[in-house]
């Protein structure tokens, strides 16, 4: 089966699987979504959730980020990790909205990832979700069930993942897939205990048929 061909036959199994596979980061404008992204590095989506519930009440633009000491603001989102460094970086983002972009955050990808804190994952989240702009943003689950699944070699670089799924993947399809495969990392192809046993696509994974053969064999190996 050709790389294109198993794609599509992988993006249909995960579609079946996640129908409703969207962005689990609760937000109600692209700054929300911005701020929760930037939140989200090295966290969870369900602790960025929990924090975001008193944070977006507190702080509704990017004034208001910059009205209170930066400790403050330290304190409101302490539950997170890397607090203290993501507090400056949404401050100094804050301030860079209000001098070059009138306060609102700018459309495009570029100007997206000079952002203090905004990288290419990030930009890719924002443009796609926010925006509509199709892309394919390569968190730890896209990458893991990706290279899992022969799409990219291990030692692919994350841009390197991102470039292999947009040339394997139609342009208006991208979005859609990025959804598909954070959700199939998340609730199936995990980092630890993947649920191969009952994967559809484990006749892809090479790590898969290696988890799956009976322990006698792999130690014989």
């Amino acid at each position: 089966m050709k790389a294109k061909e198993k794609m599509d036959h992988v993006l249909r199994v995960m579609g079946e699987m996640f129908p409703d596979a969207h962005c689990e980061l609760n937000h109600r404008n692209p700054f929300e979504l911005t701020i929760a992204v930037l939140l989200s590095a090295q966290c969870t989506d369900e602790t960025v959730n929990k924090v975001t519930k008193d944070l977006f009440e507190k702080y509704k633009t990017p004034a208001d980020y910059l009205a209170v000491p930066l400790e403050e603001l330290q304190h409101d989102i302490r539950r997170i990790g890397l607090f203290r460094n993501k507090a400056l970086f949404i401050q100094k983002l804050c301030q860079i909205l209000i001098d070059e972009h009138g306060g609102e955050v700018p459309e495009k990808h570029e100007q997206l990832t000079k952002l203090p804190g905004v990288g290419r994952k990030t930009a890719n989240v924002v443009v796609s979700n926010a925006f509509g702009v199709p892309a394919i943003a390569v968190d730890t689950h896209v990458e893991r069930v990706s290279k899992r699944l022969g799409f990219a070699k291990a030692d692919d670089s994350v841009l390197e993942v991102e470039k292999k799924l947009m040339r394997l993947v139609p342009r208006e399809l991208w979005t859609e897939t990025h959804h598909r495969l954070i959700f199939f990392g998340r609730y199936h192809c995990k980092a630890q205990n993947p649920q191969c046993e009952v994967c559809p696509v484990v006749e892809f994974c090479k790590e898969g048929k290696v988890r799956m053969k009976p322990a006698s064999n792999r130690k014989a190996k």
